[in-house]
This record gives C-alpha cells, structure tokens and sequence, in this order.
C-alpha cells in the first residue's frame, strides 16, 4: 500500500531541475504547494514529503521554508553518495542529517543512500555495513539505492555525463544485484537490516524486473520500498495497464511514490527536468494517481 508520496526527486540537482530555467526555485515551491494540497485533498492522513535533495544543503531546505514550500508537507528527504559523488566522508552522516534537523521541525527521511561497485565490490560491502551503523535509529525511514545494477542499454538520468567523466558510469553499479539478477558481496547482509532498512528501485516503463525483483524484496525480508509514478510515462500508450500491473505487484511492501520527470511537451524545455508550463497539470497528475493507486 502506499504510506507516502514525494514530489519530485533531488530538486536542487540540475539532473532532475533545471533551475536555470527556474532560478530561485518560485516555478518548482509553488509547483509543490499545489501538488501537496492536490494529494491531501484525495488521502488526508498520507504522509508528503519533499523530494530527496541532493546534494545535502540546510540552506536550499531553508529557501524553500521561506517560500511556503514545506507547509503541507509531514517530511523532507536527502540523499548522499559519499563513496561515490559526495565531497564528505560516510561518517559524516550523523552530522548531516543534524544540519537539516537544524532548519526544520519537519522528520528527516533518507530516501536514497547507497555505494557503488565500480571499483570493487568489497567497497560497497563495507559501505553498506557502515551506513547501516550510522543510520540505523536515526532517522524514520532509510531506503538503499538500490536492488539492481541499471542496464548499460538504459543510460544514466543525468545532464552532464561529460562533466562527469568516469563518475558517469558509477551510476550502472549501485544494485546489490548484478544487471543479470546474480548476488554481489553486500546483498547477503541486507537482511540483517530488514525490515528497518528499506529498497529504493526505479522501475523503468514495462520493466522486464518486476516480478524477480518482487521475490528479491521478499526473500530479503524488505518491508519498505520506495520507487516512482512518472508522469511522463503517464502520457505513453498503455501507461494506465503498465502502472496497475506494477503497483499491483507492490501493493504488499509499504510504499513511498514518487511522482516527478515533466513530459517533454509539457516543459518550458523538452526536457524531463524542466519546469512545466502549466503546474497545475502535475498536480492533477498526483491527484490522478492517488485516486487510482492509495
């Protein structure tokens, strides 16, 4: 069932926003007011949380606070990379959760943490057993990213994989399972975990993982489990058919949705990151989905 759902993901990450385009982020707050209010209209009691940011920045939760952002909402979410792409050290995850509790009497969620196995996977071995002794009772909900490796075919959701250079391709190696479902190193003390640690997998449209990812989520004892509703996909033919199939085969897990990706002819930009034209049009997107779906 759904217990949560997010607007947007890593708002402060080009990535996902492009806020050039909508500088001082006024297009995506009041963009999220209208969603908030969309979705507590349809499930009052559902808990609504600010989409993930990334990087972690107290002074971006302070900005949108400023702007009326996180009225309607019951939480706010973060997500860090520090074997990977964060600037800081994993034991500084205590102090980083800290500086957003600083700003916000809002619960923290960590919605995506999560190492690589670029270099090797004993990295991600000991980056998985140290994220859960630093994070384990300290925040409400903590969700590992993720359960598979993304398909070399799919491509990485970024805007400047030049930029990145070989960071780029650390984006293919954050499953605890190989792109061929076989077990890395780290999966066999996820469990140890559950049902406290949760999964964040993203489901691609007509995902062929489905129903295995289902049976790893249940022999891995995972309870929580956070992925998206796109409302991209949501203007696809057959996009209503694949999203019952999915959420059908989900509804035993507790759910967090993530609703964002701005349909290219909806954007400012053709582009997924970009500001819609009209935000009213994502917030009867969520309203849509909760009707349906929680």
């Amino acid at each position: 069932m759904i217990e949560a759902v997010k607007f947007w993901n890593e708002p402060n990450n080009k990535s996902h926003w492009n806020f050039e385009i909508d500088e001082g982020w006024k297009t995506f707050s009041d963009m999220v007011k209208l969603a908030a209010i969309a979705a507590k209209a349809e499930k009052p009691d559902i808990t609504r949380v600010l989409g993930g940011i990334s990087p972690i920045d107290p002074g971006f939760i302070q900005h949108l606070k400023s702007l009326g952002t996180l009225e309607n909402l019951n939480a706010v979410a973060v997500h860090g990379f520090p074997l990977d792409w964060n600037l800081w050290n994993i034991n500084e995850w205590p102090a980083k959760i800290a500086e957003i509790r600083a700003v916000t009497d809002l619960p923290v969620w960590v919605t995506e943490v999560g190492v690589s196995t670029f270099g090797a996977e004993e990295v991600q071995e000991f980056g998985f057993r140290r994220t859960a002794e630093l994070l384990t009772g300290l925040v409400d909900r903590v969700h590992w990213y993720s359960l598979y490796d993304l398909p070399q075919a799919w491509g990485a959701t970024t805007r400047h994989r030049e930029a990145e250079g070989s960071s780029y391709y650390r984006h293919f190696y954050m499953g605890l399972l190989h792109e061929d479902g076989t077990p890395k190193l780290a999966l066999k003390h996820f469990s140890d975990y559950t049902p406290e640690f949760g999964i964040c997998q993203w489901f691609h449209f007509e995902d062929h993982r489905l129903e295995e990812a289902v049976s790893w989520l249940r022999k891995l004892g995972v309870k929580r489990l956070r992925t998206g509703l796109s409302w991209a996909d949501s203007l696809r033919p057959g996009a209503d058919q694949w999203f019952d199939k999915m959420m059908k085969a989900l509804d035993e897990f507790d759910l967090t949705i993530t609703f964002c990706f701005t349909p290219e002819e909806k954007g400012i930009e053709a582009h997924h990151t970009s500001p819609p034209h009209h935000i009213e049009e994502y917030a009867d997107f969520c309203a849509r989905m909760m009707r349906r779906y929680a």
